[in-house]
């Protein structure tokens, strides 16, 4: 499986995302939207805002959280495969 995650420094979302990536021993390869402006052109292409953090799973875009909910934790298991806790 290969999971890359778009992001930036200032994002607590992001932040969010790479603590459970890390606490589940995920691998991912990290793209700072603010550091190159291509990576922030093609999430709004994708996601149709500059909304991150995106994460890309096997090619697959998918935006693991909603605003007022936080991150989707149970989203992420089931598209990262990983069991319920």
């Amino acid at each position: 499986m290969t999971v890359t995650m778009y992001s930036a420094a200032w994002c607590r979302d992001c932040r969010a995302a790479k603590q459970f990536l890390d606490a589940n021993g995920v691998p991912y390869a990290e793209i700072d939207v603010d550091a190159n402006p291509a990576a922030s052109a093609e999430v709004v292409r994708r996601a149709g805002k500059r909304a991150i953090p995106q994460l890309v799973i096997d090619g697959e875009w998918f935006q693991p959280y909603a605003p007022g909910r936080g991150l989707l934790v149970e989203e992420l298991r089931r598209r990262l495969h990983l069991p319920r806790r």
